[in-house]
């Protein structure tokens, strides 16, 4: 392990922001802040997730410019969460929230009904794995014990397979209405409802992963829906 990996590993142990609890932790104790998040934040503000989150692009990203909006990125690796948490710890945007953990455990770390909106952002298209992509059935259940009714879901991915998949394979299936679809999100002019969906939010910031996609000339596809 690189030296600077190692010294991330450290300081995120340091970040207030950032919080790391193994599987066995979980078992025996559960997560102290579940249900229990306006105790972290100090406040009722609706909190939005983005899983698989990276370096936190957008969940610091929305935290800018949503200061009355609570966000929460979540990812395993953790020595890409220390750029979001360090970034979010420097600012500061007291807004902001980091879990390390595996996106299975996921609703461990959420009451019912306490999320608003996530966002899954250039996350594994799992190609032969449809089980473990992010928003399968499996996944979406998850979610959903933890999600506020009329929460919204958004996805933005290069794989036309994962987009189709969710689209037309998943989302029929699902208590929604889809309310944004394009898969070329900076070519195509979708129809919006535009009392309730923009996609200034989608375009707002690019992550790595992006920037490296539409510089091979790869389409983004988006995807925004709400559960019922």
């Amino acid at each position: 392990m690189g030296h600077h990996k190692l010294k991330r590993f450290a300081e995120n142990l340091t970040f207030p922001n950032l919080f790391q609890v193994g599987f066995e932790e979980l078992e025996k104790d559960g997560f102290a802040l579940r249900g229990r998040w306006a105790e972290h934040f100090g406040n009722d503000n609706p909190i939005t997730l983005e899983l698989g989150c990276g370096k936190g692009d957008y969940t610091v990203a929305l935290a800018r410019i949503h200061p009355d909006r609570n966000f929460i990125g979540v990812d395993i690796k953790g020595a890409r969460l220390w750029r979001g948490a360090k970034t979010a710890v420097e600012e500061p945007l007291e807004n902001v929230a980091f879990i390390r953990t595996r996106i299975e455990l996921i609703d461990r770390f959420f009451g019912p009904g306490e999320v608003n909106e996530v966002w899954i952002t250039f996350c594994d298209p799992q190609p032969k794995k449809p089980n473990k992509r992010l928003t399968s059935p499996r996944f979406l259940a998850t979610y959903r014990r933890f999600l506020a009714t009329d929460s919204v879901l958004h996805l933005k991915t290069d794989s036309q397979e994962l987009y189709d998949y969710t689209l037309n394979e998943v989302l029929p299936n699902e208590q929604c209405e889809i309310r944004v679809c394009t898969n070329d999100l900076y070519n195509d002019n979708p129809t919006l409802d535009t009392q309730h969906s923009s996609l200034a939010e989608a375009k707002l910031t690019q992550t790595y992963y992006e920037r490296m996609f539409l510089a091979e000339g790869k389409p983004i596809t988006y995807l925004q829906w709400q559960i019922k």
